[in-house]
């Protein structure tokens, strides 16, 4: 369960519902102080448990870098809604979502596109397909296939607890004690709560089976000429760091590794991971002007 550190909202950053031709997301919007984007905008999509408030420690100062800066809500997530449809969370059609969300945020611009974890799985299907032209993409914390190790454990209790005793169960039951005991504050346990009950059970029990079935993909991302970065913590308790790494050397992509950060770079070092993003999104606007 991935869990930000605060909830309040930086000066600058906003949140906002996004219409689209496949459905309205709930988002969270950062401009520089200026108010007026002189660079490409980025698109930042959480993971299976998360939400657009896990990059709330990094939206600002990413915006101040000179652009637009759209964190998401997927469809089925919090303060998103989504059918009672399986087919509607599966990774290709959450990467559809994606393509819409990229070519409406870019208004003719290419995107820097960032996915976290599942994130990362889904936005893959977006880079892959070819419809948009991204500025750059971003693996943060992602894997090249299913998810293994903690979080594959988690993933199948989750697959076999959901249907029998449903969110608020697990949530009492699990979840609830695990915070606590992690000394999670109370002001974000309330969060974490609000936000799982928010989640379509449809929508989680999907997205879970995905991020555990989900094949390589890999030769067929290489294929792709687009700027990648892969980002992890260096105590990643997700897709193990080896493997993160040896991601990056199949895709030729830049890596870095944050010091100290876990699965969540963004929350865990918020400072290190804005920074290694910027600095990534400045190169490959110099490398597309060449």
């Amino acid at each position: 369960m991935s869990t930000p550190r605060f909830l309040t909202l930086p000066p600058g950053v906003h949140a906002r519902r996004i219409d689209t031709s496949v459905g309205t997301f709930a988002a969270l919007e950062a401009l520089p102080v200026s108010g007026v984007p002189e660079r490409w905008p980025a698109l930042l999509v959480p993971g299976l448990t998360g939400s657009k408030e896990d990059f709330i420690a990094v939206l600002q100062t990413l915006a101040q870098s000179g652009r637009r800066v759209v964190a998401i809500d997927m469809r089925g997530q919090f303060e998103t809604s989504g059918p009672e449809d399986p087919a509607a969370y599966t990774c290709a059609a959450l990467g559809n979502d994606v393509d819409v969300l990229s070519q409406l945020i870019g208004e003719g611009d290419p995107v820097h596109l960032v996915g976290h974890s599942f994130g990362g799985l889904v936005t893959r299907e977006a880079v892959i397909d070819g419809r948009t032209k991204f500025a750059s993409y971003t693996l943060m914390s992602t894997g090249p296939a299913g998810i293994i190790g903690p979080r594959e454990r988690a993933g199948r209790a989750m697959l076999a607890e959901l249907p029998e005793v449903g969110l608020e169960q697990m949530w009492y039951t699990r979840m609830e004690p695990e915070a606590l005991a992690a000394g999670v504050p109370d002001e974000i346990v309330t969060f974490l709560r609000k936000r799982l009950f928010a989640n379509s059970p449809t929508g989680m029990y999907t997205m879970t089976r995905q991020v555990l079935s989900a094949r390589d993909r890999c030769d067929e991302l290489i294929q792709i000429e687009v700027p990648t970065l892969v980002l992890y913590g260096e105590h990643d308790d997700g897709w193990p760091p080896v493997m993160q790494s040896e991601m990056a050397r199949r895709l030729g992509a830049e890596c870095v590794v944050v010091p100290g950060a876990a699965h969540s770079p963004a929350v865990d070092a918020p400072e290190t991971t804005a920074a290694a993003l910027i600095r990534f999104w400045k190169s490959a606007e110099s490398r597309s002007l060449i």
